[in-house]
């Protein structure tokens, strides 16, 4: 009978690991895509709208899902509170203490911390040049993580369980 509950519960935690991998492959494509539009927001904010930096921050923030919301918002919060720090250190030091929380990867990282260099160190039309590339290489990662999500989500799921099953036969 214990065994019984044993493997039982060894199948649902395998079943369930494996149901979160693929979770995780179905939201880097939907988080891109998120930050994708609020850089379309933020470009509007910047070229037509000309509105402070930490207001255009805090307007995509409320744009964006709950990982990506505290990451904007945390860089608004920091230039609106005038610290001291510049553009580019809020950038980084938010990117950074909030990236671990979103299922995105290096390359959109970087590609945002690319643009958190140039925002606010330059001319309106070089900023906008910038949240334009931003967006192209943005727009390439998730056509990447698009096929991904269709190679390995279902992958993700029938591992998770076909893994346990294995553990509950070498348990038997």
């Amino acid at each position: 009978m214990i065994k019984l509950i044993g493997a039982a519960l060894v199948l649902f935690a395998g079943t369930m690991i494996g149901y979160l991998q693929a979770a995780r492959f179905a939201a880097r494509p939907r988080q891109i895509r998120q930050l994708t539009h609020a850089l379309q927001r933020l470009e509007t904010e910047i070229g037509y709208g000309q509105t402070p930096l930490p207001e255009a921050l805090k307007r995509m923030a409320h744009l964006l899902g709950p990982p990506l919301t505290g990451i904007f918002d945390r860089i608004a919060d920091e230039l609106a509170g005038g610290a001291g720090n510049t553009v580019r250190e809020s950038w980084e030091a938010a990117i950074n203490a909030g990236w671990s929380s979103t299922a995105m990867k290096s390359a959109e990282r970087d590609a945002l911390l690319r643009l958190g260099a140039t925002l606010g160190a330059s001319g309106r039309e070089d900023q906008l040049k910038h949240v334009r590339l931003a967006m192209l290489q943005l727009q390439t990662e998730e056509t990447t993580a698009r096929e991904e999500q269709q190679r390995y989500e279902k992958l993700s799921r029938s591992l998770g369980m076909l893994g346990a099953a294995l553990v509950v036969i070498l348990m038997v």
